[in-house]
């Protein structure tokens, strides 16, 4: 069989470096060589390496909406890492490339282009960012996790594909999570996660309606990094367990949890998709380009989360929300497991392996016509 190469790039988040490590060992089993390009000091630029993939460093410059100094520097660091990304590649060589976005990403893609070298992208928000708006005309093929999205991209170019995620999430097992949490069977646990660095206000709210919650409840809380409730952890015994962050375990407390209470990330609400996890979103919304609000509501139009917004009635709120969604969780499931979104991997593996057979049949021809 012949070599096959594929460049993975895309980072500065977790968001954009967690769905292509997802990848990495379904792309191992279908016989690629993977290499990686990132920037130097991006989350990325730790996991990957930790991966064992092969990693190349770019210079990158962050694409702004608002006014800032680094606006005149930073169109030159892209150039810069255009064309280390254009000597990186015709040093590797690969078959295509898979982008999955971002400041980082648009160096990588538009030098694929003039390497001549086919690629597929990923867009995770419903709405696309500037960078990945620069790089679709670029792109043989955009996945998306939202069908608006698909409305907002070239038409021939958009696949709905949902986001891939870790496949070990999928092999949890209840009784360990019981077990780590020091849970029992006869109430139903409540996940709450807000992202690595936790969610302020949602942790305040859940905490706030503990003694509303627990008597029918047990809650295990990822609360994040610096942000545990000392005062609460005698509260362990009722049914509150904190953590600041889990890695192992995550998929053990997953397959622990009846309902899960979230920020709207896209990949982080792709997970609970895959996993058909009955949900409550607070999508953030101070602060931000408004991107989780619309992540929300689409999985709210589909059936497959409740939204509370994040206001100061929040922990009421969720106090009402989670009872309404606890008895009537089956149609969320239900929902979500009709959905298209359940085999992002798979889906995404074959458009890689479809646009590279392509790619290669064009340079087959064009050398036959040759000779």
């Amino acid at each position: 069989m012949a070599e096959k190469k594929i460049i993975l790039t895309g980072g500065g988040t977790a968001g954009h470096v967690t769905p292509n490590l997802a990848l990495v060992p379904y792309l191992k089993n279908a016989g690629f060589e993977i290499s990686y390009i990132g920037s130097k000091d991006g989350l990325e630029s730790k996991l990957i390496p930790d991966a064992g993939i092969p990693y190349y460093t770019i210079s990158t410059g962050k694409l702004r909406r608002y006014h800032s100094i680094r606006n005149f520097t930073d169109p030159f660091r892209v150039m810069a890492g255009i064309s280390k990304a254009k000597k990186i590649i015709k040093e590797i060589r690969p078959n295509i490339i898979f982008s999955k976005g971002g400041y980082v990403g648009l160096p990588v893609v538009v030098a694929a282009k003039l390497c001549k070298v086919p690629v597929v992208s990923h867009e995770s928000d419903m709405t696309p960012g500037l960078a990945n708006k620069l790089s679709l005309p670029f792109c043989k093929e955009i996945c998306c996790n939202f069908p608006e999205t698909v409305k907002r991209l070239p038409r021939k170019k958009a696949v709905l594909t949902g986001s891939p995620i870790r496949g070990e999430l999928l092999t949890g097992s209840k009784e360990k999570g019981l077990e780590l949490c020091h849970f029992n069977e006869q109430r139903p646990v409540i996940m709450v996660i807000g992202g690595s660095l936790g969610a302020a206000s949602v942790n305040a709210a859940v905490r706030a309606a503990l003694p509303k919650l627990l008597p029918d409840f047990q809650i295990v809380h990822l609360c994040g990094k610096g942000k545990l409730d000392e005062t609460l952890l005698d509260m362990e015994s009722r049914g509150y367990k904190q953590f600041e962050y889990v890695t192992d375990d995550l998929k053990d407390i997953f397959a622990m949890a009846d309902l899960v209470i979230s920020r709207a990330g896209a990949n982080s609400i792709c997970e609970l998709v895959s996993l058909k996890k009955p949900n409550i979103l607070v999508p953030l919304s101070r602060g931000s380009r408004g991107d989780q609000i619309l992540n929300a509501r689409s999985f709210e139009a589909q059936g497959y989360s409740i939204v509370v917004e994040d206001d100061d009635n929040l922990s009421e709120n969720l106090i009402e929300k989670v009872t309404e969604l606890y008895f009537t969780r089956q149609t969320y499931i239900d929902a979500m497991s009709r959905s298209s979104q359940n085999n992002a991997v798979r889906i995404i593996v074959s458009l890689i392996e479809k646009n590279m057979k392509i790619q290669e049949k064009k340079k087959t021809d064009k050398k036959t016509k040759e000779d």
